[in-house]
């Protein structure tokens, strides 16, 4: 006859089984998140960490190959006079839609100097056409306080998770008369356009190669668009996507280009500069 309180072996031996389950079940969850905590600690810290030093120790390698002490903001000492290109460059998606950055601008009196300046340089980038992955250039951005080699191409492997900053195939080289296209990471890897959407409309941007110093200002910002618009990056930079944003004349244009919104590759933001001095070495 049962009586209450008595519980069965079949009983006992049921619980303890469950809490084994439960138990082990918990110790895999924590296990996991362990893991998960120390995959985004190499993403967020370590992959920077790593990419940071070693696109400075590139930088540093090239300014002892082309024999110069290099200086943050140093190339843009030689500014080129008055741009009164049209445009708004705000970093935020908020400024660009209350500026006109829509509207096409003129080549001002800055930009022609350095069109002007820039030419025989041009041929001088022609003849050395960068290696596929080689990092040729050296970045510098004031307002940012970043300085970051430009390799050839975009590939992540071999140079944008290096920390460096890629340059589209295809599009010019520094000082060339159509558009320096780059790209960057805005998070991991160094993230040299962390903060890309800081730039304002008369921020400089320098480009040192080894012949030369290139100078250019921002004049435009595309704050979104779709990663698969290919004219921001046209000689003539258009969006496709966004047509009100861009230029409808030939000119000496930088363009560079990173994800947005911040831990997010959806969209793709793009600021435009034009060239307005060069400084031979």
């Amino acid at each position: 006859m049962w009586a209450p309180g008595i519980v069965h072996h079949g009983t006992r031996r049921r619980r303890a089984a469950y809490r084994r389950v439960v138990w082990s079940g918990a110790e895999v969850l924590v296990t996991v998140g362990v893991v998960l905590l120390l995959l985004v600690a190499h993403q967020l810290w370590w992959t920077n960490r790593q990419a940071r030093q070693d696109a400075e120790h590139k930088v540093q390698a090239l300014e002892r190959e082309w024999g110069t002490a290099g200086t943050p903001g140093a190339a843009g000492a030689a500014p080129g006079g008055d741009d009164s290109g049209s445009g708004s460059a705000s970093g935020s998606g908020s400024g660009a839609g209350t500026g006109d950055g829509g509207q096409d601008g003129k080549n001002g009196a800055g930009a022609s100097t350095g069109t002007a300046s820039s030419r025989g340089a041009s041929s001088d980038s022609a003849r050395t056409t960068p290696r596929w992955s080689q990092a040729y250039a050296v970045l510098g951005i004031p307002r940012l306080s970043l300085r970051v080699p430009v390799a050839e191409g975009v590939s992540k492997a071999d140079v944008l998770n290096k920390g460096y900053v890629g340059h589209y195939k295809g599009t010019q080289q520094p000082g060339q008369a159509g558009n320096f296209a780059l790209a960057g990471h805005r998070n991991t890897h160094g993230e040299p356009f962390r903060y890309l959407p800081r730039l304002r409309r008369g921020d400089t941007i320098t480009v040192e190669t080894r012949s030369a110093v290139y100078t250019y200002v921002v004049d435009r910002t595309l704050p979104q668009t779709s990663p698969s618009d290919g004219g921001v990056i046209r000689p003539v930079p258009r969006s496709i996507v966004r047509p009100s944003y861009g230029y409808s004349e030939p000119g000496y244009y930088i363009t560079l280009t990173t994800c947005t919104p911040d831990y997010t590759s959806r969209y793709r933001m793009a600021v435009w500069g034009k060239l307005t001095a060069m400084r031979p070495r």
